[in-house]
């Protein structure tokens, strides 16, 4: 089965075209990004695997324009790897938020997107694009089957003591408030990835996954099952990231706002946006440009890379407790893949679960999968890649294969 991806937010479109044998037979065929969607000039970013990248500029003026270019550079000639749109046999959709209405993927028919719609408010910025490559592709390939794949649905099994606020219960009955936790796909799929390579059993095991990039978020996974994640009703919680502040005293909230006579509005641009790695070091969003910086010198990129350690402990340390133990820690994203000094940063501090960090294994390679302690120890470490994409592919294969059999 041809499985499109799609990943849509509100200005980009990201996409890979897999041919999906099995779950675990698949090729990826091709892969892009269209940036800049709805501006005066588009930037289209297409890459067919094995070849070199192709990039186009030109306005595209919406998502269904967008979608229309993709399947143009997929049929193309040159760089193309398919001869017809028909080939395209189902359609996968990251989609942010799934609110109480989706524990699992689902199928998109017209009242799993009613319920989709009714998560907007839980999450404005992403929830109404996903939509629009949702109602896109059913205007352009309407009899193809779509499938939407949750960054919150692996969460949804958290207990209530876990995910609930200890503010009005009435806030949490009219509107939701909670903690839903994102990351969902990139935590399910590391954690299974490495027990498989392991040949553990992951019903059986106690794993505490670390996914840092430019956003980040922590999972404590027992016996297969999400029990508690650092991201909460929004990305913002949790640790420090490049633009987000991460956890902060709601107190000071209100006190900047009143000191600075600015909007909640204004306030929650700062705190997504403008905070992080941004707001403390002054020089960057970006860990790789704050490792740069600390090499050169920099006390503040020193100091807020010690912050992002120092967090990423706290969670360890307090999911170690609430597990009572750990088999297995994971590191994955941008930064838990490839940056070596921040996991060296963290794991010299986990002697006391029994980490017998390997530091020559995790100096000689970044980007790779890789087991990050001595044979014998108590606790595993691994930094592993992730693919989201991959999961939202094989959960599209599941879904439309059990639809066209029942």
């Amino acid at each position: 089965m041809k499985v499109l991806v799609l990943n849509c937010g509100s200005s980009s479109l990201k996409y890979q075209l897999l041919d999906m044998k099995s779950a675990d037979d698949y090729e990826l065929k091709a892969k892009g990004l269209v940036e800049r969607i709805g501006m005066d000039m588009s930037v289209l970013t297409h890459r067919k695997t094995g070849a070199d990248k192709f990039v186009i500029e030109k306005p595209i003026a919406d998502h269904k324009v967008a979608i229309s270019c993709v399947f143009k550079e997929l049929l193309d000639e040159g760089h193309g790897v398919i001869s017809s749109v028909q080939e395209i046999e189902a359609v996968g959709h990251r989609v942010a938020h799934g609110g109480e209405y989706f524990t699992e993927s689902a199928f998109v028919d017209k009242e799993a997107e009613r319920n989709i719609e009714a998560c907007c408010d839980l999450a404005p910025l992403h929830n109404p694009a996903n939509l629009l490559g949702i109602r896109a592709m059913s205007e352009l390939l309407p009899d193809v089957p779509q499938v939407a794949v949750f960054d919150t649905s692996f969460h949804s099994s958290m207990p209530d003591y876990a995910y609930l606020y200890a503010i009005p219960y009435e806030y949490y009955e009219k509107y939701g408030v909670r903690r839903y936790g994102f990351h969902g796909t990139s935590h399910k799929f590391v954690a299974e990835k490495a027990c498989k390579i392991l040949g553990k059993d992951i019903g059986k095991m106690k794993i505490i996954t670390c996914h840092l990039g430019n956003g980040s978020s922590i999972t404590a996974i027992q016996n297969g099952k999400s029990i508690d994640t650092s991201m909460g009703f929004t990305p913002l919680e949790g640790l420090i990231m490049g633009t987000r502040s991460g956890n902060i005293d709601p107190g000071a909230v209100s006190f900047i706002e009143e000191k600075e006579g600015i909007t909640p509005s204004e306030m929650n641009t700062i705190l997504n946006k403008k905070s992080g790695f941004l707001g403390l070091s002054g020089i960057s969003s970006d860990c790789r440009d704050l490792t740069d910086a600390a090499d050169a010198g920099s006390e503040r990129a020193k100091l807020t890379l010690k912050k992002l350690a120092y967090d990423i402990l706290k969670y360890i340390g307090a999911y170690s407790a609430v597990m009572d133990g750990v088999d297995l820690v994971v590191f994955t994203g941008g930064i838990g893949e490839n940056n070596r000094s921040m996991r060296r940063m963290v794991c010299e501090h986990l002697d006391f679960l029994g980490v017998e960090f390997d530091y020559e294994a995790n100096d000689s390679v970044s980007g790779e999968d890789v087991i990050l302690t001595k044979p014998g120890a108590k606790t595993v470490v691994m930094a592993l890649t992730t693919n989201e994409e991959l999961v939202i592919a094989r959960d599209t294969l599941r879904i439309v294969g059990e639809r066209m059999r029942s």
